[in-house]
């Protein structure tokens, strides 16, 4: 069994020894452009004067700095992806020892609405989410959160495969992370995606030749002017004679600018991301056929966004004002620029959207495969169409430390219905996040927090946290009975032809106690018509009577006892119905009463 602390301190420790060599070759070649500097101005003191002597000296010192200059960025860039590989090593040492205060929430994902997540904590602050969450493309993290929450049963053994593959490479994935940190769009993946659909070309097909035969021109006047040929009046009528051409398309080259420079960050973000894709082996047929459509019969799919983004960056240069005015006066640029980003956008528009998922694809699984490096201990589900729907041993919250966490035993058949009873703190609440939670997990892919756990895939509906709605002007009652009534038009659409594992704890907890007994007695025996399976967690104890009725009920408690005066909890799933209550004792005990 791996050791994952171990792992990331040993990693941390050598991207923090590279990054303090990286650092003083920094420095190095801080200085050296600087001598280089000084002997171009040094040149040009002692040369001056002398044109011809002059300006090669000039060029050869200008190529010499660009050169530099080329490495120290170079250099920066490294400098920073070893930092982004020390704070993710840091992030997970800091996870395995339960602490992601500083991870993202997800609370822009609660939705009292959905038909679990809200109830079991899935998003907000210490969330299961903000446990699990490493994606860092906005795209990556929704599809993340749609794996989470699309009660998607199908292909699950398929997405073992990739979790485990994911898992065993924990290199692969923190380069992978690293390297996609190091850019923020400003825009996300689907806005570009829509501004790449409906440009419209203005470049005419003329400019992909015009510009070069008018820079080769340009370039003869230029040296024969240099040579005293051509006089000056020459040239500078020729330069304006350039901007004129460019000054015709300036209207629709600045539109197109502001558009094309959303882009530039994502695709020097994603040409990378696909790269360490391309490169990588994976034996998963999923994983096979992600990296499968990101291939083209002629290039790489990165040599393809590469190409883009280069020249998105070199369009980006036009607010410099040598470039922008000079390049433009003598090599038409901008216009030039533009009829080959929007050639790029007419051959490859319609590939761009599948690349970009298999992007936000393999972002979101790191994630999952992450989680799995992470809890060894964990087992992945072993699928099976037995009758039961959950056996598990040592079955507990992943998110309760291993220190302080009581696992349980649970097996539940297909159709059967658990009524739990127990005193208040007992672990009724938790116990029903924890089943609730592996079933997710088991849907996602995951490995879940057992021992053992043998599961037939199934769908997950809760009803453990209502609230009334003051902008509503909804009753707590009212809200209930809404989300009751979800519930059974969820287990009774005959289109969905699916099962359902439903939890609910304390229904109709809104009305009085009599109307609450009758209530959710005719509810408990709705839900076992509809041959759906479940858990009802209640302090009513009438409504264990059931059990004699229909054999499809089991009675189970969570226990409580006073001992030395003290209450005392042992959190064991156990049969039966509950007979120790707490409720008085604590009102006395804290001399309420």
């Amino acid at each position: 069994m791996s050791n994952p602390l171990q792992f990331y301190i040993r990693e941390k420790q050598l991207f923090q020894e590279q990054l303090s060599t990286v650092k003083r070759r920094l420095t190095q070649s801080s200085l050296l452009r600087l001598v280089v500097f000084c002997a171009i101005c040094a040149a040009v003191y002692f040369f001056f004067g002398n044109t011809q002597l002059l300006v090669p000296v000039v060029v050869v010192g200008v190529v010499v700095f660009s050169l530099l200059v080329l490495r120290y960025a170079a250099l920066t860039d490294k400098k920073k992806k070893l930092q982004a590989l020390i704070d993710i090593n840091t992030i997970e040492i800091e996870a395995l020892h339960r602490n992601v205060s500083n991870l993202d929430t997800g609370k822009e994902f609660e939705d009292q609405l959905h038909k679990f997540s809200y109830d079991i904590d899935l998003f907000g602050k210490g969330s299961f989410f903000q446990y699990l969450n490493r994606t860092v493309l906005v795209s990556g993290k929704r599809l993340l959160v749609d794996l989470l929450t699309s009660n998607n049963t199908e292909g699950i053994e398929k997405k073992q495969e990739v979790v485990k593959e994911l898992s065993e490479k924990p290199r692969w994935r923190q380069d992978f992370s690293a390297t996609g940190s190091l850019v923020e769009p400003e825009f996300s993946a689907e806005e570009i995606l829509t501004w790449l659909k409906s440009h419209k070309n203005f470049a005419p097909a003329i400019m992909k030749f015009m510009p070069i035969v008018f820079g080769i021109i340009s370039l003869g006047i230029v040296v024969l002017n240099y040579l005293a040929f051509v006089p000056l009046s020459v040239t500078v009528l020729w330069f304006f004679i350039g901007l004129g051409i460019t000054a015709i398309y300036l209207k629709k080259i600045n539109v197109f600018y502001h558009n094309v420079n959303k882009a530039k960050d994502t695709f020097k973000q994603y040409y990378q991301l696909l790269h360490l894709i391309e490169v990588e082996n994976f034996a998963s047929e999923v994983l096979k056929q992600k990296q499968q459509a990101i291939k083209t019969e002629t290039k790489k799919a990165s040599e393809i966004f590469r190409e883009f983004s280069k020249m998105l960056d070199a369009f980006d240069q036009r607010n410099n004002m040598l470039i922008g005015v000079v390049a433009n006066g003598f090599a038409l640029r901008d216009i030039q620029l533009c009829y080959k980003i929007e050639q790029w956008i007419a051959t490859y528009v319609h590939q761009v959207e599948n690349w970009f998922e298999v992007i936000a694809f393999y972002d979101a699984y790191n994630s999952l495969g992450n989680y799995a490096y992470n809890h060894p201990e964990h087992t992945f589900p072993q699928l099976s169409l037995s009758n039961f729907v959950i056996d598990a041993h040592d079955l507990g919250h992943p998110l309760i430390s291993e220190t302080s966490r009581i696992n349980n035993n649970f097996s539940i058949e297909n159709e059967q219905f658990f009524i739990i009873t127990g005193a208040n703190m007992a672990g009724k609440s938790t116990f029903l996040r924890t089943v609730s939670l592996s079933i997710i997990m088991a849907n996602s892919g995951l490995p879940v927090c057992a021992s053992r756990f043998t599961y037939s895939p199934i769908k997950l509906i809760t009803s453990m946290r209502t609230s009334d709605s003051l902008s509503d002007d909804e009753s707590y009652f009212f809200s209930e009975l809404k989300r009751l009534k979800m519930i059974v038009e969820e287990i009774s659409d005959k289109k969905e032809q699916s099962n359902y594992f439903i939890i609910l704890d304390e229904i109709l907890k809104g009305t009085n106690s009599q109307d609450k007994a009758i209530g959710s007695r005719k509810f408990v025996e709705r839900l076992v018509a509809s041959n759906s399976t479940g858990i009802i967690a209640t302090h009513d104890l009438s409504l264990c009577e059931i059990e004699k009725e229909l054999p499809e009920v089991k009675n189970h408690y969570f226990d409580a006892e006073i001992i030395d005066d003290e209450l005392h909890f042992d959190y064991k799933f156990k049969d039966g119905i509950c007979k120790n209550m707490n409720a008085s004792f604590l009102l006395k005990k804290m001399d309420i009463v």
